[in-house]
Order: structure tokens, then C-alpha cells, then sequence
């Protein structure tokens, strides 16, 4: 089956990982890492910094893909289209 994220097409097949997270700064400089939305909701309120949302797909273990969204509402619309092209 074929999806389409932003107008980039995968072959589920080919899919190894797909989810979302949130992007917020280590403390270090620029530098930032991917957090579980569960633990930016229960853990983190308010104790670190978000600068963005993504959803990432992993094609096995050297191709990765990231979208990258301002906010949780507009992740969570490309989340919606993902999820309808799934469950047809």
C-alpha cells in the first residue's frame, strides 16, 4: 500500500517505523531531540521547550523522513490524513 505525507509517497512495506514526537531543545547550544508526546503531556509541562511537532518515517535503518509542524493542531490534521489513507 502506498501513503502519501505531504505529497511524499512510502510503500508501507517498506515502512520500519512511523510515529510522532515532539522537538524540543536539549540545553546544549541549538541542539534539539525528539520526545514522546505522552511525556511532553504528563512529564514535561512546562520544564522544557518546544520549538516544533513531527512525524517521522524510518525506511529500514539509513532512510529517514521528517515533517515538521509549528504546532500539535496542524501535526495532528497530517496525522488524520495519514490515518484515513490506512484505513481504507
Amino acid at each position: 500500500m502506498i501513503i502519501t505525507i505531504q505529497e511524499k509517497q512510502f510503500d508501507t512495506a517498506k515502512i520500519t517505523q512511523l510515529y510522532p514526537a515532539a522537538v524540543i531543545k536539549t540545553g546544549f547550544e541549538e541542539e534539539t531531540t525528539q520526545v514522546s508526546l505522552e511525556w511532553l503531556d504528563v512529564e514535561a509541562q512546562g520544564k522544557v521547550e518546544v520549538v516544533g511537532f513531527g512525524i517521522f518515517v524510518h525506511l529500514g535503518e539509513e532512510e529517514k523522513h521528517a515533517f515538521m509542524f509549528d504546532t500539535k493542531e496542524e501535526m495532528d490534521v497530517e496525522i488524520g490524513a495519514i490515518a484515513s489513507q490506512l484505513n481504507r
